[in-house]
């Protein structure tokens, strides 16, 4: 298996074969085409606001957004223009290069659309890139946002063809994949990814990764989430996935996808910073920023900050964007940590 080389005609006994590596191979092969196409030590860094939380029509079994479960979260209407537009300030001051903004619908209505292209508008004058999940969108409704200047969709296929249905039966698989196609078609980027340990098989992980990878062109944000377990959802008591197991997920899709960016998405919650820093090691680089995605926790910005410096990870510059706000905290950083010690040297003398 030659790596590196950008492919679309994955098939599941040699993604298994690769799932069945030795794990220091798996992660040497990993590092190895991850280095072939980014920087090692750089991490794209991206913050995620809900604009309209709750009492979604669909039932995705994960979801504490979905109508169909009582998970105690309050539903809000979708929110005003202008304080998505301040919400996208703030992330900007903290380092992230990209906004994303997700909206708990089925799909748009014609009465939501104008707001939602003027948040678009707003936050691309900031000079950030912006990423939306509004859920199943019409070609129209592709194009619209396009027009609006939004740089990336997100939809996620979440799991295998053959283990959808156990998650999710209020749209089908082929309805996800129209949506990316219709995304593709106007000409906008494409993140999609999957969630692990809702009960899937390796096998619906390979083909999980495989639906993507033999896409007539990779997305270009692969985000890997691991099962944030919320109480009132039917998957609210499933086992935890073993750590080795999502790294390999994570190594594998670098492998299958060599120059899409690869989130650590949900879940990192959970996650020490050991099991971070081998996602990083595997092939891992795009996190969310902030202490909340959506409606679950995240690990707050000063530990993101703080596990960069202990890995010599920085956050990767997009051109034309700003970053001077997160530059310095990274150094008063850095100087701290010195002081300290030089502090605990001569204390020690």
């Amino acid at each position: 298996m030659s790596l590196g080389i950008i492919r679309h005609n994955w098939v599941l006994p040699e993604v298994m074969e690769l799932f069945q590596l030795p794990f220091n191979d798996l992660i040497f092969k990993a590092q190895t085409v991850h280095r072939q196409h980014f920087n090692s030590n750089e991490v794209q860094v991206s913050t995620l606001l809900s604009i309209k939380t709750g009492a979604c029509p669909e039932d995705c079994k994960y979801c504490p957004q979905s109508g169909h479960y009582n998970t105690g979260l309050d539903k809000e209407k979708l929110l005003e223009v202008q304080k998505v537009i301040e919400k996208a300030k703030a992330a900007k001051a903290i380092g992230s290069t990209r906004f994303c903004m997700g909206a708990a619908w089925k799909q748009p209505t014609v009465r939501d659309m104008p707001y939602v292209l003027e948040m678009i508008k707003g936050v691309k004058a900031l000079g950030m890139e912006t990423c939306m999940t509004l859920g199943k969108l019409t070609s129209d409704q592709a194009h619209a946002l396009a027009e609006a200047g939004l740089d990336y969709y997100n939809h996620n296929l979440d799991t295998s063809p053959e283990f959808y249905s156990h998650i999710i039966t209020t749209h089908t698989y082929n309805d996800r994949l129209q949506t990316l196609a219709y995304v593709r078609d106007a000409g906008m980027k494409i993140c999609s990814g999957g969630i692990l340990g809702m009960g899937e098989s390796v096998s619906d992980r390979a083909n999980l990764l495989i639906q993507l990878a033999n896409l007539p062109q990779h997305p270009e944000s692969v985000p890997i989430n691991n099962l944030v377990k919320v109480k009132g959802t039917p998957l609210e008591n499933e086992p935890d996935i073993e750590p080795f197991d999502f790294i390999r997920m994570i190594a594998v899709a670098r492998i299958m996808m060599p120059e899409s960016y690869v989130r650590l998405s949900a879940g990192r919650q959970q996650m020490n910073e050991q099991t971070q820093a081998l996602a990083f090691l595997a092939g891992a680089n795009s996190i969310f920023y902030g202490d909340k995605l959506l409606t679950t926790a995240n690990p707050q910005i000063e530990k993101d900050q703080a596990l960069f410096i202990k890995l010599g990870i920085m956050a990767e510059q997009q051109q034309d964007y700003s970053d001077e706000m997160h530059q310095a905290a990274i150094e008063q950083a850095v100087i701290e940590q010195h002081q300290a010690s030089a502090l605990n040297h001569n204390s020690k003398a």
